[in-house]
């Protein structure tokens, strides 16, 4: 019962093939801003094993904007030390690699039909049009690096493709 329901939700989604059952990849259900912010965390599509860009906390995290061209965050800042390499999420093809106003970019279309773009790069080492592995290094991050992840034209929040994250204590200064 539980194959025929993953099986009902890929097709739902787009997505044929039998799912991967070793590393399950959280999407959520297609929609506005809202219902990708509240989506159940519970669709495996088995199509791509999805890990972290870089290592460091985040700063700030995925906030949808209630409109088109509304304030918020369509993804993660995360905190960088500049020269940090960035890595590919997951298994893709590059589909843009270059400049934007002035900085540079990476966006990586994958398997599942997800998209993830990598902002504010000091470098890049990949081209339009090549494959990466997860895993492999696509460039190394400015002074700021920005994580986003697309379905479409939908941002999704990343927290969805990596699950929960390990609590990272930070030592605060002692009140003086």
């Amino acid at each position: 019962m539980a194959r025929v329901l993953v099986v009902a939700a890929l097709a739902a989604l787009g997505v044929s093939g039998a799912p991967n059952t070793e590393v399950p990849v959280q999407v959520p259900a297609a929609g506005s801003a809202r219902a990708n912010r509240l989506a159940p965390r519970a669709v495996a599509t088995g199509w791509a094993s999805y890990s972290e860009p870089v290592t460091g906390p985040v700063r700030d995290r995925f906030r949808p904007p209630s409109s088109p061209y509304g304030p918020g965050n369509r993804g993660w800042d995360y905190g960088v030390t500049p020269g940090m390499e960035v890595r590919a999420a997951a298994s893709g093809v590059v589909s843009f690699a270059g400049q934007v106003g002035g900085r540079l970019f990476v966006t990586v279309s994958h398997a599942d039909g997800l998209r993830t773009s990598y902002s504010w790069l000091e470098t890049v080492v990949v081209r339009a049009g090549s494959r990466v592995r997860g895993g492999e290094v696509i460039g190394t991050a400015g002074d700021t690096f920005h994580f986003g992840v697309r379905r479409g034209d939908s941002y999704l929040d990343p927290a969805l493709l990596f699950g929960p994250r390990r609590a990272r204590l930070v030592p605060t200064p002692p009140d003086g």
